[in-house]
């Protein structure tokens, strides 16, 4: 590799983009202008804000109690925690004069004067439906009962919903006839020393929480009334010679041990690591666009090809290039955000601002790993977006095609703000997450907590390799004379389903092996949507141990079957169902008896570093004890080993092999295994297995080892799930295993290290002579004949 060469394609690429006012525009000066206007912005509007009011009606006005709840149409200021609210609501009440005296013009006028006299009309409905929902919030009896309010309750809902989401008024008050009359009874009741109150008579609030104003209004009136109410019992326990903290036996209070520069870091932790991810997507998503397809749309890719450089060195100068201005795209943003949110607020001047200080930076050791992150945030993102831009023909094209990874980027950033969310063990290995996280806890809790520098070390060695894996996949990109030169595609879902249905080939393609696992995602989504919405479909143990097997059934091993007899001419193939040899059948039954011990081991050392597992995984786990021993072993063993080898070690693996690369084809069909199981803790395991499982499909040519091997793996797991502990304990695996009982009082199993040992000898040289059988075995590494032709005509 030639770094003069690398240098040389670097500097042509970034004077080329540099020529281009627009991405200087976009990379420079926006991020400089951008957020100073936004604060200045959002100031103005502070300042400058008012607003509307909202119309309140309280009907029964002379019910009420002393003190004034009304005044001058205005719900009194004492009751609100901001006086200003206070104006925000406008009251009409049905006092002779209230409809008079009201500043309003005579169409709003004439239209409160006829809500008034509806809601005389409709006032019994209104009672009626309050009194419905106390019965059914308080009900304890039959369910024939609580049907026949329900369905009460929702006629008189729409016949008040009818008239009222037409009203002038967001909020309807009614205090119902008596009210203020029960409530002077108990007071003297009280004060005479009579504590046996009846209920009485209850107020009635009127309101639509669909509807934002509505929904604003009362929130102000709800509060207001909690403040006039707290009014009215202080004045009870006060006529009634009782203590004020009667209500409150439990008196506390609150001390606030926040710093200034606590909540500065608070704000910054959200907003940092947010920017940071999203910036450096969206600053190397238009340069690898223009660098990738916007070279083919130019035709100046093929005088990069004739040049001395080599293609590798071609892809690591646009890399640069790109992951140049991702990163001065997000440093840029991050340092004119700082500086905007830094002096906005003393902009403001408000009560809000004071409370957070100055908004100090964080100290620079935190600054600086803003910065090192951002590295291989934007060596992932540079990578990931050359390689799709590469893909494209053109670049409309190639917007398309990376318009999915800043949606997927979007999300992963929103999971990373949910405050729940904190940085473990698990979260600091995948990609965006762990350096996001990573950040936000160096933010929050200061940069010398030893907890975070921890979790430094994996974070940065597994963005890195996330990063050179991306950068790897740009490179092989680059490779393919079909790629570099294909054209721009008319896509027509007919006829795409007639192409595939009339011209098929003898085994799956790498996109129709891709399209299975997508298929099977989307089934399994479903299913397991629609059996949360339907919780009663489960059942008991043994509902839920069928349902499992139907959805395995369904999810797993339909797809394949269905997609390897429409689209392939050799189905059988596809699904490589043939005869292995007794060799490969010994080495089935031997290797997962081997590595069950190894595997189960490794998980329990790994306990701590995976989040917990589901309730709803628990219960499935106990569920596979609670039934017999049949239904537990065709669900647990024989339906994951069939239908998962069908689709991940059959047509899927079949169709990756189809590429020109030995091992990648089976690292992937792993990963996808164990990215379709859900559960981190399964999904370490299963792409563990995968690894065994797709090596051992690739060199005996058959799906028949692989489901012999899975079902003895699961079987194991199956056939010890019904065995009590004290069998265990007493027959001949004393020797093999050891229980013991955790200071929570779980019961732990270890296994004897002389038994690993010779199991992790066994699986060794299982494995390795797997390995090493790939140039001895006839047959076991060659491609199909299509794949032959492909890779033939891909070097022509």
């Amino acid at each position: 590799m030639n770094w003069t060469n690398i240098k040389l394609i670097f500097l042509r690429e970034v004077r080329d983009q540099l020529r281009d006012r627009r991405t200087l525009f976009m990379v420079a000066v926006l991020p400089l202008l951008l957020y100073p206007a936004l604060g200045i912005g959002m100031v103005q509007m502070t300042v400058t804000f008012t607003e509307q009011t909202r119309n309140v009606v309280i009907i029964g006005a002379d019910e009420i109690p002393p003190p004034d709840l009304v005044k001058d149409h205005r719900i009194v200021s004492d009751f609100f925690n901001y006086s200003e609210d206070a104006d925000k609501l406008r009251v009409i009440t049905d006092a002779p004069d209230s409809l008079s005296t009201a500043n309003l013009d005579e169409k709003t006028r004439s239209a409160f004067r006829d809500f008034m006299k509806r809601i005389e009309i409709e006032r019994a409905t209104v009672l009626e439906l309050a009194d419905v929902q106390d019965e059914i919030y308080s009900l304890v009896e039959s369910k024939e009962r609580q049907k026949e309010l329900t369905e009460r309750e929702i006629a008189l809902r729409k016949k008040v919903t009818s008239w009222f989401s037409k009203s002038p008024a967001q909020v309807l008050v009614i205090f119902p006839e008596g009210f203020r009359e029960h409530y002077e009874t108990g007071n003297k009741k009280l004060a005479a020393g009579e504590f046996d109150l009846e209920p009485g008579p209850r107020a009635i609030i009127l309101h639509n929480s669909a509807d934002e104003k509505s929904e604003i209004a009362y929130q102000r009136v709800k509060q207001a009334l909690r403040e006039w109410e707290a009014v009215l019992l202080a004045q009870r326990l006060d006529s009634a010679s009782l203590p004020a903290s009667l209500p409150d036996p439990v008196q506390s209070t609150l001390v606030d041990l926040v710093e200034a520069d606590e909540i500065a870091a608070n704000v910054w932790s959200k907003i940092f690591p947010a920017l940071l991810v999203i910036m450096s997507v969206t600053g190397a998503f238009y340069p690898a666009i223009d660098l990738g397809a916007g070279e083919k749309e130019r035709g100046t890719m093929e005088t990069l090809l004739i040049s001395p450089a080599t293609r590798t060195e071609i892809v690591l100068g646009k890399f640069l290039t790109v992951m140049l201005f991702s990163i001065s795209t997000a440093l840029l943003n991050l340092a004119s955000m700082g500086f905007t949110g830094q002096h906005m607020l003393t902009a403001v001047g408000s009560a809000n601002a004071s409370a957070i200080g100055d908004l100090s930076f964080p100290p620079m050791l935190s600054l600086m790993w803003v910065i090192l992150l951002a590295v291989p945030l934007s060596a992932l993102f540079s990578a990931m977006s050359l390689s799709l831009a590469m893909f494209a023909k053109s670049s409309k094209e190639g917007q398309y095609y990376l318009t999915p990874l800043l949606m997927v980027t979007m999300g992963l950033t929103m999971f990373c703000l949910n405050p729940s969310i904190e940085l473990t063990p698990y979260y600091s290995v995948l990609p965006v997450v762990g350096p996001a996280l990573l950040l936000k806890a160096l933010l929050l809790g200061g940069a010398t907590s030893s907890v975070v520098w921890m979790y430094a070390v994996p974070v940065l060695v597994t963005s890195f390799a996330y990063s050179a894996l991306a950068l790897w996949w740009a490179i092989e990109q680059f490779q393919s004379e079909g790629i570099l030169f294909r054209e721009a595609e008319r896509f027509e879902l007919g006829l795409w389903i007639k192409h595939l249905l009339r011209d098929k080939e003898d085994t799956p393609s790498f996109t129709e092996a891709g399209v299975c696992f997508v298929l099977i995602a989307m089934l399994q989504f479903v299913f397991l949507t629609s059996m949360q919405s339907n919780p009663n479909l489960l059942g008991d143990a043994n509902g839920m141990v069928v349902v499992q097997l139907i959805y395995l059934i369904a999810t797993v091993g339909v797809p394949p079957v269905l997609m390897a007899i429409l689209l392939t001419k050799m189905p059988l193939r596809s699904l490589k169902l043939k005869l292995p040899s007794w060799k490969m059948l010994g080495v089935a039954v031997v290797l997962p008896l081997s590595l069950q011990p190894l595997a189960m081991e490794l998980l329990s050392r790994l306990d701590r570093f995976f989040p917990p597992i589901p309730a709803g995984a628990e219960q499935m786990m106990a569920a596979m004890s609670e039934v017999p021993l049949w239904l537990s072993f065709a669900t647990f063993a024989i339906a994951p080993a069939v239908c998962e080898e069908l689709a991940f070690r059959g047509f899927i693996l079949s169709g990756f092999q189809r590429s020109r690369h030995k091992w990648l084809p089976i690292v992937i069909s792993a990963i996808l295994f164990g990215v379709i199981h859900m559960i981190p803790k399964q999904q370490f395991n299963a792409s563990l297995l995968g690894l065994a499982l797709g090596l051992l499909a690739v060199r005996s040519q058959s799906l028949i080892p692989c489901i012999i091997f899975h079902a003895i793996f699961n079987g194991t797991q199956v056939f010890a799930s019904q065995l009590e502990i004290e069998t265990l304990q007493d027959g001949f695996t004393r020797y093999l295993v050891t229980f013991s009982k955790t200071a929570e009082g779980v019961d732990t199993m270890t296994f004897n290290p002389v038994f690993l040992a010779v199991c992790g000898v066994v699986s060794a040289g299982i494995l390795y002579w797997l390995v090493k059988l790939g140039d001895e075995s006839p047959g076991a590494s060659e491609l199909t004949p299509s794949a032959n032709s492909h890779v033939i005509e891909a070097s022509n």
